[in-house]
């Protein structure tokens, strides 16, 4: 594959991860904790209610949801590396947007930044649900396949 097309495919990744992820974490309304204000005893009482859960749909043992603490963990720090120091990421929006033309160099500094975070933690991340994944047995790898099946509204309730 030519080189010139390569950084337009990773340009237009790393655009994509960046307008996602900042319009994801800019969507909550005044009444919700948005990620910025998230302390870190918060997020552990989120981590230890989110492996629950998940132990409790899966039946894991000890090991397992060991494991997934694991992945939660490293998730966290890829998100907390991708969102970086910004405290609205609208803001870094209307920024590129503020003068009497789109802002070509903050863009292109900015998503270099949002690919590098992704670059750097992926790695980590993919080992840690590899890891879970292969610690699950035959049934609990086939209950998550199906769980993923069916979408985020069957892990409800």
């Amino acid at each position: 594959m030519k080189t010139w097309i390569k950084r337009t495919l990773i340009g237009l990744f790393g655009a994509g991860v960046l307008f996602g992820g900042l319009a994801a974490c800019s969507h909550r309304g005044h009444h919700s904790v948005g990620w910025h204000q998230m302390s870190e005893e918060d997020a552990a009482k989120m981590k230890i209610r989110i492996v629950e859960r998940a132990a409790g749909k899966l039946d894991l043992d000890e090991a397992q949801k060991a494991k997934l603490g694991i992945v939660a963990d490293k998730l966290r720090e890829q998100r907390n590396a991708l969102i970086g120091t910004t405290t609205d990421p609208r803001a870094e929006l209307r920024a590129l947007v503020a003068g009497p033309s789109f802002d070509r160099d903050k863009a292109r500094a900015l998503i270099e930044s949002k690919t590098a975070a992704v670059q750097t933690k992926s790695p980590d991340v993919i080992t840690a649900l590899a890891d879970f994944y292969d610690s699950l047995k035959p049934e609990q790898q086939a209950k998550l396949r199906g769980y993923l099946d069916q979408g985020r509204r069957h892990w409800r309730g």
